[in-house]
């Protein structure tokens, strides 16, 4: 359940499974959602659901296959078009942005199981402007926090586009989601 977390046994678990809590909680923005929905902008910003989780599917992937373990992603991949990142094109649908990012999940949380030390050195990228140019490396437990901070952010976000959608909200959104009659709250 989204709602809250599991109990944790260690921190790389703990990190695993914040991650995955919010994962989850993009995910329940999404229940119930057809295609159509899923790229609507119904708010003022030019977010969509379904672009959203694309997105973060994305990212969570450059983190950390690409960043994190030093691996070239293949060229479908790469981001070349920031707007269409951000966006589901013409020939995906929302089924395969979720389906895209469990495959992502999946692949994430092998790697990091195989990581013997979160302390273990990354590399900062040097090719954004917002990285500090003054570190040179960040550990696997920062990727893993960034990452939970930019599932957040982005889970928030879809929670607005959602309720700007229909006026549905997360809790009686995750009831539906696990077949709980919803609260009166």
């Amino acid at each position: 359940m989204p709602g809250s977390v599991r109990p944790v046994v260690d921190e790389r678990d703990g990190l695993l499974a914040f991650l995955e809590q919010q994962r989850d909680a993009l995910r329940i923005s999404a229940f119930g959602l057809t295609d159509e929905q899923a790229r609507a902008t119904p708010s003022a910003s030019s977010l969509s659901i379904g672009g959203l989780i694309k997105h973060l599917a994305r990212v969570e992937r450059h983190w950390i296959v690409e960043t994190m373990m030093q691996r070239t992603l293949p060229a479908e991949w790469q981001v070349t078009d920031w707007a269409a990142e951000h966006r589901l094109l013409d020939g995906e649908t929302l089924a395969w942005a979720l389906e895209t990012y469990a495959e992502v999940a999946k692949e994430t949380e092998a790697i990091v199981r195989e990581i013997d030390d979160l302390d273990r050195p990354v590399p900062v990228p040097r090719d954004a402007p917002w990285f500090p140019k003054d570190v040179e490396h960040w550990s696997v437990r920062w990727v893993l926090l960034h990452l939970i901070e930019e599932t957040a952010r982005h889970a928030g976000h879809a929670d607005i586009v959602r309720e700007s959608l229909d006026g549905q909200t997360f809790y009686p959104l995750m009831a539906a989601a696990e077949g709980r009659p919803g609260q009166p709250w």
